[in-house]
């Protein structure tokens, strides 16, 4: 069976969504016969990659409420991330563009440590309020999980892996997927958002029954 699931390091319930998965996921019976593959999709194609400004800012004068609010609706989402397991900090996060958070992770895939990329870079930004749009953070953050710094560092400034990126977003966008995270099973069945596990686990069994009645 495989997974695919469209995410971006950005997008905070995309990090919650990956854990209740994998939560579900570790209660499945036929766990090792699936494959996870991890694409991706930037929320913000266009942001900068220095800001400037917290979260808190980029909410307000996205939706049009004010600081007040927008720190509450944080606070909330870093609620909902607990429950997970998992710890925010949107007072200390750092905006910044995710496209070379992206490329990384590719070239991590390649070197068979995607799932360790993919872990790192979602705990750098969420919870260790690192700037993953940084080159020298992301080669670091790359030397931390087993691949060699300065090779990550060199492959950031070639700019490879720029056309493996826009691919899995070209392929996002024909199968309508709008908003992350979105998980494909098998190309049959679609899951949108941060799902209680629960609902992971139903959808697994269901393409997992289909597919051996």
């Amino acid at each position: 069976m495989k997974i695919e699931v469209w995410s971006d390091y950005l997008c905070p319930f995309c990090y919650i969504g990956k854990r209740k998965f994998e939560n579900a996921l570790a209660q499945f019976p036929h766990k090792d016969k699936v494959e996870v593959i991890y694409r991706s999709f930037e929320l913000g194609p266009d942001s900068p990659k220095d800001p400037g400004v917290s979260m808190d800012q980029i909410l307000a004068s996205k939706y049009g409420m004010s600081l007040e609010q927008a720190k509450a609706a944080n606070d909330n989402v870093a609620s909902q991330a607990q429950t997970a397991g998992l710890t925010y900090h949107f007072d200390t996060m750092i905006p910044t563009n995710s496209f070379d958070a992206h490329r990384l992770t590719h070239y991590a895939a390649q070197q068979g440590k995607a799932p360790e990329m993919l872990e790192r870079l979602f705990r750098a930004y969420f919870t260790d309020s690192l700037h993953i749009g940084d080159r020298e953070t992301l080669a670091r953050l790359a030397g931390e999980i087993g691949l060699d710094r300065n090779e990550a560092a060199a492959m950031l400034e070639s700019g490879q892996y720029a056309q493996e990126v826009r691919a899995d977003e070209q392929e996002g966008s024909r199968l309508g997927i709008k908003g992350v995270p979105f998980f494909v099973i098998d190309r049959k069945y679609g899951v949108s958002g941060a799902q209680p596990s629960e609902v992971f686990l139903e959808a697994l069994q269901k393409a997992w029954n289909e597919d051996h009645q």
